[in-house]
């Protein structure tokens, strides 16, 4: 049998050499601007030189993250070392097709904005190839580097590396198979909180036609809050609060004040749970007057991503299992009670947790880690929808506890989405033997909505409230009149 032969595009820098693997080829670590390093370092992103022969694009290309020694994720991500950290990869069954005109997939990566990596093996689009859709993975400055407040460079360098990488999309991935005019954007956590973002943004619109959040977590720091943390920084490291002080400290160097500067000052317990629930993520897209002028809900509301089609939802207990650490503790302790420590407010508390009984008869960890769940997570699902009222949105909720954890939680819906349970750590978040039906499912729609612009249920536009559940009790319909009932009391 004849070896088909390493597939080669070409594309606006040069030609790049992919593999094919089981019907489908693989473009890895394709640079989509410079590296940050040197005077680059806190620049918005500069594209590529262009290149003589042929690159090779074999491997994934270098990471922002950098390796932390025993450190265990819910999600396989790699870092890989290196200074070109901003790349893209392409998963394509329809290499050199340029007028095979697929729709194409791109997804961001989460990590509350400060981790992640693209190179994770859930992140390889075969399934999606399978289904005859083109898929794109990228990565981005994380953390003080990407998104901290440095005055004399540009805001939000994350969020410019995702723009970037959108603009190389629409650029060249035609020359893989892909149609530059049906690009649907996703992305996981903070992955989903930056597609959110985009769709916010006026400077992105027009660079894609979809948008899925998968358990969003939106960050939208507020101005001062950015400059306090800044200062922070810059008091640990012992440099003025400039671009060129910050520019002295070592990569390295400077990730340790990021995680110094992001800890509460209080040593109370509840410290850390109070902050998230107060400040939410505080390394992330700024508002900046410049790219982001407002909340993103805020942006929605006033009309910006309009025309765009949007899916979004989330596991059922995202954090839940945060808490399990303390459920001896506070077995004991009134669920009100505890609440009350977290200032939940009288009437808010007694709201929720009247709609909220079937978590309270699982003691009060489990209605912590639902309010910190819902807090952080889930009332942002409604109050989307709700702020897009009249577009076309579709919301959902991820049901299946993970035989491993004990709970729908955070990460979970992850390979039934990409469809890759068969992958390197899947059997340690949902079991050996996870359900291929619930696969084929969620799979199924997030393959249909990137084709035809529709997951398969009825929209939240067409019936406030309304939600599909994957994985739920069977005995209950897969569709709900409002799936999103215990966390009314929360927006």
């Amino acid at each position: 049998m004849t070896q088909q032969p390493d597939p080669i595009v070409t594309i606006a820098p040069g030609r790049v050499r992919g593999f094919w693997r089981d019907g489908s080829a693989a473009f890895l670590g394709i640079p989509f601007a410079q590296p940050p390093t040197g005077e680059l370092r806190f620049a918005a992103p500069v594209p590529p030189d262009p290149w003589d022969g042929v690159r090779d694009a074999l491997a994934y290309g270098a990471t922002a993250k950098r390796d932390k020694p025993g450190e265990k994720t819910l999600i396989p991500e790699p870092a890989v070392p290196g200074e070109s950290t901003l790349n893209v990869n392409v998963f394509t069954p329809e290499p050199g097709r340029t007028d095979a005109a697929l729709p194409v997939l791109v997804y961001i990566h989460g990590g509350g904005y400060t981790e992640g990596s693209p190179a994770s093996p859930w992140y390889d689009g075969a399934s999606f190839n399978r289904d005859g859709v083109v898929t794109v993975s990228l990565s981005y400055r994380l953390g003080f580097d990407g998104f901290g407040h440095i005055p004399g460079a540009p805001s939000n360098r994350g969020v410019r590396d995702w723009l970037a990488g959108l603009e190389w999309v629409r650029e060249n991935i035609q020359a893989f198979g892909g149609d530059p005019g049906r690009v649907t954007i996703a992305g996981q956590s903070a992955g989903g909180g930056a597609v959110l973002t985009l769709l916010g943004m006026p400077a992105a619109q027009g660079l894609f036609h979809g948008v899925w959040a998968l358990s969003p977590a939106l960050a939208d720091v507020p101005a001062e809050l950015a400059r306090t943390l800044s200062a922070k920084v810059a008091n640990l490291a012992g440099v003025t609060p400039t671009r060129e002080g910050f520019a002295s400290v070592a990569e390295s160097t400077l990730l340790q004040y990021q995680e110094a500067a992001a800890k509460p000052d209080s040593k109370d317990p509840l410290a850390a749970i109070h902050a998230l629930l107060i400040d939410g993520l505080i390394w992330g897209p700024m508002i900046d007057g410049d790219l982001i002028v407002r909340p993103t809900v805020d942006s929605l509301g006033a009309g910006i991503g309009a025309g765009i089609p949007l899916v979004l939802g989330t596991t059922d207990d995202e954090f839940t299992m945060a808490t399990e650490g303390v459920k001896n503790k506070v077995r004991l302790v009134p669920s009100a009670l505890a609440l009350r420590a977290l200032r939940v407010g009288g009437s808010t508390r007694t709201a929720y947790l009247a709609a909220n009984s079937a978590q309270r008869r699982k003691g009060t960890a489990a209605v912590l880690g639902r309010y910190v769940s819902d807090v952080v997570f889930r009332s942002g699902v409604v109050r989307v929808a709700d702020a897009r009222a009249g577009e076309d949105t579709w919301v959902y909720r991820f049901s299946w506890p993970s035989p491993v954890i004990g709970w729908a939680c955070h990460c979970l819906d992850v390979p039934f989405w990409f469809d890759c349970l068969g992958a390197e750590g899947v059997p340690e978040l949902a079991g050996e033997h996870p359900p291929r039906a619930l696969a084929d499912a969620v799979h199924g729609s997030a393959a249909a909505f990137v084709r035809d612009g529709a997951p398969g249920w009825p929209s939240w536009s067409a019936a406030s409230g309304i939600t599909r559940v994957f994985g739920g009790d069977p005995s209950r319909p897969d569709v709900m009149a409002d799936g999103y009932a215990s966390v009314r009391a929360l927006v």
